[in-house]
């Protein structure tokens, strides 16, 4: 089974994925015809034609807890009346097929507007505050947990490769160093402006809880941090706005550093999982790997 599963990962490809989605959708009595792919990164998304729905389809069958957990915490948030992403409560969640988990959503309709920085402080800021209740189990956040099997299956140049696991005991090494100023609760684990919607009725709404954990909110606070400190993704004005509604600025900590490598890092491998998709993903990779060649040239990496 792992070598099926470590199979189906390698060739991950939006065509894989379609097809496990269509397999997905006849098991869950769906119609796939003219599903729509709007994603692919960690996981593939598609958006179905036939109904108001969104299926989720993960890498390999190695992410079918990090599947439960999300199941587990769009129902917690729920039920805590916190705008959160729904799932499709009259469906088995997650569903295994062909090696990877599957899990269905409901669909967001948008409302014409991005969701803003100020708008991903508050929520973060609320989420923060929730208790997390003693039936939910969840992980620690782990930086490291894919990484390794990133590296191992990506289709790189074997410099590259070298490189990068180089880097990654450097990182791991710095991490066990981390002091944190704050106790521990939920985190969303992957808190970027992008895994925010707004709807028709204006209400931003939380997204994607892949990476959610019960750890410290350092984790959320890092990634708005980098991007703008580190790569400057937002203005001045609108890293204030995200700042005020937190009613923190992470880059005082003395651990922004080590946050920035960790999360540049990650950046880097999430991208080079889909080098093989086209040549402007293969260039974006080959940019941010020069980058954590130097760390201190400029950043000119594009959002993605």
């Amino acid at each position: 089974m792992a070598v099926d599963a470590a199979r189906s990962e390698e060739g991950f490809t939006s065509a894989r994925a379609a097809r496990v989605m269509a397999a997905a959708c006849r098991a869950a009595g769906l119609d796939d015809r003219g599903a729509e792919l709007i994603r692919l990164g960690e996981n593939a998304l598609f958006r179905l034609a036939s109904a108001p729905v969104i299926v989720r389809v993960a890498r390999g069958k190695e992410w079918l807890p990090k599947a439960r957990v999300e199941v587990d915490v769009s129902r917690w948030l729920g039920n805590e009346g916190f705008p959160a992403a729904q799932i499709v409560e009259d469906l088995e969640q997650p569903r295994l097929i062909d090696g990877h988990p599957v899990t269905f959503w409901h669909l967001i309709v948008e409302g014409g507007r991005k969701a803003t920085y100020g708008e991903l402080g508050g929520v973060l800021r609320d989420l923060h505050s929730l208790t997390v209740p003693d039936r939910l189990s969840l992980p620690s956040f782990n930086p490291f947990g894919k990484q390794d099997l990133r590296v191992d299956r990506a289709v790189i140049p074997d410099d590259d490769k070298v490189f990068l696991r180089k880097r990654w005991h450097e990182l791991r090494k710095k991490y066990t160093e981390l002091s944190f100023e704050t106790s521990k609760g939920p985190v969303h684990g992957d808190a970027h402006v992008q895994n925010l919607m707004v709807d028709e009725q204006g209400r931003v709404i939380l997204i994607d809880f892949e990476a959610f954990c019960y750890d410290h909110p350092e984790w959320d606070l890092m990634v708005t941090a980098v991007e703008h400190h580190s790569l400057g993704w937002q203005t001045d004005e609108q890293y204030a706005d995200f700042v005020a509604a937190y009613g923190r600025d992470l880059y005082d900590w003395p651990g922004y550093e080590t946050l920035r490598g960790i999360q540049e890092y990650g950046m880097t491998t999430w991208l080079m999982q889909n080098v093989q998709e086209n040549e402007e993903t293969a260039a974006e990779y080959r940019r941010r790997i020069a980058g954590l060649r130097n760390d201190d040239a400029p950043r000119d990496w594009r959002p993605w």
